[in-house]
């Protein structure tokens, strides 16, 4: 679990360090001046590391199921090689999945004032500026998009429907607790995460409030960087007694 987590926070790293400067900037100064080449890279770098955060999420429900449904074949299962793997197939897939999009996204044409009423480049506010035939970008965004948010929301509902009703066989009430408590918090991230990224990304974005997708936006880009370490941390005992010691 913590190799899955460290990846978990290098992806948040990422995620922050791409988004929150330039957001800051554009608040203390009231915009801000970005060559296309600098927001088509910033598109890349927190569209890639939201989708390797997905993946490792949807990888991360695999080693809870493990852990708690087949806790006699864990150590055999889930090995420090084949947790690598997963890892390295996570960056992978979410590098080339961006990255064909990125390509895509490079081959527009923009004109006009070339103003994102947005405060970073999303996806969304860079399809709506370019004066280019945007429809078979789209239809290549939605079908990146929409099979792997649903496979990776299946995957992980049935997984923890295998959990619940293990934990449900536990006689003891505190045995109970424990397994229950080893999941909670990966629950809540996936709850939070996947259900900004659904409104945002696979449902159709024409039409929709710009407002309201900013406001979803700053969910992933900005609280969940900060809500992970929070649940993730306090989670742990040691880090618990550290705090309460330094109180």
């Amino acid at each position: 679990m913590y190799v899955f987590l460290s990846h978990l926070s290098t992806c948040d790293l990422v995620l922050s360090t791409t988004i929150s400067p330039l957001a800051l900037k554009l608040i203390i100064h009231d915009g801000a001046d970005v060559s296309v080449g600098g927001c088509i890279a910033q598109f890349y770098f927190f569209g890639s590391s939201s989708v390797i955060e997905c993946l490792l999420l949807t990888v991360m429900s695999y080693d809870r199921y493990l852990a708690i449904c087949r806790p006699l074949q864990y150590s055999i299962t889930m090995t420090p090689q084949f947790s690598h793997w997963l890892v390295l197939f996570c960056w992978v897939l979410g590098s080339m999945t961006i990255f064909i999009v990125s390509v895509l996204i490079s081959n527009l044409s923009f004109c006009g004032d070339n103003v994102i009423d947005h405060f970073f480049c999303d996806f969304a506010p860079l399809i709506l500026l370019s004066c280019s035939d945007t429809k078979a970008l789209e239809i290549v965004e939605v079908v990146l998009a929409t099979p792997e948010m649903f496979l990776e929301t299946v995957f992980i509902i049935a997984t923890y429907i295998f959990i619940v009703v293990a934990i449900l066989r536990i006689s003891s009430t505190s045995r109970r607790q424990k397994a229950f408590s080893t999941c909670s918090s990966h629950l809540s991230v996936v709850c939070m995460y996947y259900g900004t990224l659904t409104a945002i990304y696979v449902t159709p974005f024409r039409g929709q409030s710009l407002n309201l997708k900013k406001t979803l936006s700053l969910l992933y880009t900005v609280m969940t960087p900060l809500f992970n370490p929070c649940v993730y941390s306090l989670k742990n005992q040691e880090i618990r007694a550290a705090i309460k010691r330094w109180i």
